[in-house]
């Protein structure tokens, strides 16, 4: 048991009706999993109000409330407390009751729209590598030193990320890496953590739904830099014009990365093949198994980081060089008639054209380019018709079809994506909704020496349909059809 006013540290109060020396047994934000002695924090969510299950939680043993309005009726012997904002108190709270795990360890957050899990992950590979014992906290999985976890959000909420950080202390980890996603940053969730450092990857058309602008998009991403201590450091890319803004108003140590301009970092791609990348990276030349430029700029990321983080130049080079790919970020396999397959997970508009300049800047134009696309349900309508034009637009042919379409009718999500597509690729183009048939038609148009590009999934082994999960691999799917064409 621990008493209430210690987890209230760094909490902003406004008020506080009953007592807070009471012994309490841990927090809970979800009012199903409240029972005797526990606390019930309120959140204000997008679409349910914690604050409707106050009466509820009490009657199942709550004994102290945190909300950001105090309800009509006070119930003698439950301790209220009125916040600011729950989230952020939820966040505070969620450190204080694990002991503050955050602060044993060498946490790094890195953010953007896309690489997070590219950079997250192989700076996990590279430490692991260089003998320590390290933490990943990603969209494709946790990972608590050598103990693997599912991930269920890119950015959990701050009682999970706590808890992993807490068995992170307890498994004697000593770095971290983390993702850090403009959702999580927004519902405060990384709030109360202590960083040790934050990379900024890049920013392109992504999450309107959630956020109304662009500009609140970006400086929800910039609120992170800006919460950063004195003793970290923020490492940016400044090819995106967005990477300064980031540093504005960052009390954190300033570094940068690019591939165009002058930077901290900087990498220039001598050969890119898909047997991988020649680069030079500062005064050094690097060969890597990673492709395209978009794992130039991770590598510039993961070399900063590691070398701010106090690994040695030369190591750091040896490591990157053994470096293997992310699940479902540029996965490929050749086939015995020799088409080659790339599965990537590229769901925004600028991540889909990094992948398809990376194949048709490594291809010789004598083969085919088929690319497999569609697009999530229940989420930012506006990319789609960007989609729709950069596939068509950058590939030979192009099918359409369904990616995760939650609640939303699947041709209504294709038709979207169409609207982008210019009068000049219309003949390129076809749609097919079930994704299975799409991917197995791709490999049936497909002749030898042709690539197909499946984008959108990547590492996710299922398909999202109006609430229900179903099985689905991108990779064993189109694995599994090119080997049916070898027969």
């Amino acid at each position: 048991m621990i008493q209430l006013k210690d987890i209230l540290y760094k909490v902003t109060i406004n008020a506080v009706v009953g007592s807070t020396s009471v012994d309490v047994n841990t927090l809970h934000f979800d009012s199903r999993q409240v029972s005797k002695s526990d606390v019930f924090i309120a959140i204000k969510g997008t679409s349910v109000d914690g604050h409707q299950f106050i009466d509820a939680v009490i009657k199942q043993g709550a004994i102290a409330i945190v909300c950001e309005v105090l309800p009509e009726i006070l119930i003698e012997g439950v301790t209220y407390v009125e916040v600011e904002n729950t989230n952020k108190a939820l966040a505070y709270m969620a450190s204080n009751i694990y002991g503050n795990p955050s602060e044993n360890l060498r946490l790094v957050g890195v953010t953007g729209t896309n690489g997070k899990t590219t950079i997250a992950t192989l700076l996990y590979q590279l430490f692991k590598k260089a003998g320590y014992k390290v933490g990943l906290l990603s969209t494709v999985r946790i990972m608590v030193d050598n103990t693997e976890y599912k991930a269920t959000h890119t950015t959990p909420d701050s009682l999970t990320i706590n808890k992993y950080l807490k068995l992170m202390n307890d498994a004697g980890v000593e770095f971290c890496f983390m993702e850090v996603s403009s959702h999580g940053i927004h519902q405060k969730r990384t709030h109360g953590l202590h960083f040790e450092g934050g990379i900024f990857t890049n920013l392109s058309h992504d999450h309107l739904d959630y956020h109304d602008t662009f500009a609140e998009y970006r400086d929800v991403k910039k609120a992170f830099f800006d919460n950063l201590p004195k003793n970290a450091f923020a490492l940016v890319n400044v090819d995106d014009k967005n990477g300064l803004v980031m540093l504005q108003n960052t009390k954190a140590k300033q570094y940068t990365y690019a591939l165009k301009t002058y930077a901290d970092y900087k990498a220039q791609v001598l050969e890119n093949e898909f047997s991988g990348l020649l680069l030079k990276l500062n005064n050094s030349e690097l060969w890597t198994k990673l492709i395209g430029d978009f794992n130039a700029y991770n590598i510039s990321a993961i070399y900063g980081t590691a070398e701010l983080l106090g690994l040695e130049k030369d190591e750091v080079l040896r490591l990157i060089s053994e470096l293997e790919s992310v699940s479902g970020r540029f996965e490929y396999l050749i086939s015995e008639e020799k088409i080659t397959a790339i599965v990537d997970y590229a769901h925004t508009p600028d991540a889909l054209k990094n992948v398809l300049e990376t194949i048709n800047n490594i291809r010789t134009k004598n083969e085919q380019l088929i690319t497999v696309v569609g697009c999530g349900g229940d989420r930012d309508v506006t990319k789609r018709p960007k989609m729709g034009h950069i596939a068509s637009a950058l590939s030979t042919k192009v099918i359409f079809t369904s990616d995760n379409p939650r609640s939303e009718v699947p041709e209504t999500i294709i038709e979207d994506i169409e609207k982008g597509v210019e009068p000049q690729n219309f003949k390129k183009t076809m749609s097919i909704v079930d994704r299975k048939q799409a991917i197995k038609t791709a490999c049936q148009l497909a002749n030898p020496n042709d690539i197909i590009l499946i984008a959108g999934k990547g590492h996710e082994t299922y398909q999202e349909i109006n609430g229900e999960r179903f099985d689905f691999d991108d990779f064993k799917t189109v694995k599994e059809f090119l080997k049916q064409l070898q027969k």
